[in-house]
């Protein structure tokens, strides 16, 4: 069994827990400096809860005898997290969405002896996977779109939306720059904008820019690809409502209010649909060609426990990168970008499955 100590016991470190645990080849230690947090983990014998905090000394020493450390924190915590991973020697994997966290973990881990995943979440996550394995298909590309959305399934107030996952992660989605490459430069774009329709299986959706959920991409394909962008899908309406919180209210500088605000007012749900759409454009064989990748993933029980479809997603991304990092299909030293794992390695992995399963 692999030593594991999974760092956050949020509502995604739960799933994280349920599924690495239930699975029989890893021995789980949950860190978290709150109890009741600890308390809601499931109850194994190949669960461990230690109560800690991450900006102690002593956890530096808690990283000690673990093979492998998942980071399920804050992303203002994940550099610390990666630190005592490079001083303690283990594999660091994490779900984190900041650029610029991810730039400092790719500096730490110049010259580390072990991996340094980061991003193994949704989007970023799969929906890297997802978009390098169709544009691998290209002779020539011209366009990657990616967009992804995690909705309610029953939307019922303004915004039509729950809260699904991190507070502090959504709004750094709604109010940090956005990379794209644009005609083959790469360049910033402001979150909010570049709003468009889109319909599938029926139903519409808006979508529009938000932060890192490209992830690596604009490394990997620069020189290689004209247009690069990611968006988030919501209902429509959603957009205007934010960008009249977020700019004219200027909830977009202070930060923690419109934390609480979103938090007092928007109940969360369990109810949801995770919606991944990728299409791709360019040439095969001299002939302009368009493929695309659509898929939506739903709440389902797992362990006798409800969980919501973007716990699931973004549970099941980071464990699938896991058992591919012990199974040898990874790097195994070093900066590890999500599109170096392959689209069918993944799929085929027992946590990666949940992504191809129908409703």
């Amino acid at each position: 069994m692999k030593n594991v100590l999974l760092v956050g016991g949020g509502k995604i470190g739960v799933a994280i827990t349920e599924f690495l645990s239930q699975s029989g080849d890893y021995k789980v230690t949950v860190a978290d400096r709150d109890p009741a947090s600890l308390a809601r983990m499931p109850s194994d014998d190949n669960v461990t809860l230690r109560e800690i905090d991450i900006l102690s000394r002593d956890f530096f020493s808690a990283v000690e005898g673990h093979d492998i450390v998942l980071s399920a924190t804050p992303y203002h915590l994940t550099a610390k997290v990666a630190e005592a991973c490079k001083q303690g020697g283990a594999h660091y994997l994490d779900l984190t969405e900041d650029v610029e966290s991810t730039r400092t973990i790719k500096k730490l881990s110049d010259g580390a002896n072990t991996a340094f995943v980061p991003q193994c979440g949704l989007a970023p996550g799969f929906i890297s996977i997802v978009a390098y394995d169709l544009a691998r298909k290209f002779d020539k590309l011209r366009d990657v779109q990616m967009r992804v959305g995690a909705l309610p399934v029953f939307p019922h107030n303004a915004l039509k939306y729950n809260l699904t996952w991190s507070t502090d992660g959504l709004i750094n989605e709604y109010c940090n720059p956005c990379e794209s490459i644009r005609d083959g430069v790469l360049v910033e774009v402001p979150a909010l904008e570049e709003l468009e329709q889109f319909t599938l299986d029926g139903v519409e959706y808006e979508a529009f820019n938000t932060s890192g959920g490209l992830g690596t991409l604009c490394d990997t394909l620069a020189g290689k690809v004209e247009n690069l962008n990611y968006k988030t899908a919501r209902y429509p309406g959603h957009r205007d409502i934010i960008k009249l919180l977020v700019r004219d209210l200027h909830l977009g500088t202070r930060r923690t209010i419109f934390k609480d605000v979103l938090e007092t007012a928007i109940p969360i749900t369990y109810q949801d649909v995770v919606l991944v759409f990728v299409t791709v454009s360019g040439w095969i064989n001299g002939h302009l060609t368009q493929e695309s990748y659509a898929k939506k993933i739903y709440a389902q029980t797992v362990g006798g426990r409800l969980m919501s479809a973007i716990q699931i997603t973004t549970a099941c991304g980071i464990c699938a990168m896991c058992d591919l990092l012990v199974e040898g299909k990874l790097p195994q030293s070093g900066f590890v970008r999500q599109e170096e794992a392959k689209l069918s390695d993944f799929l085929a992995n027992r946590f990666g499955r949940y992504y191809g399963q129908e409703k």
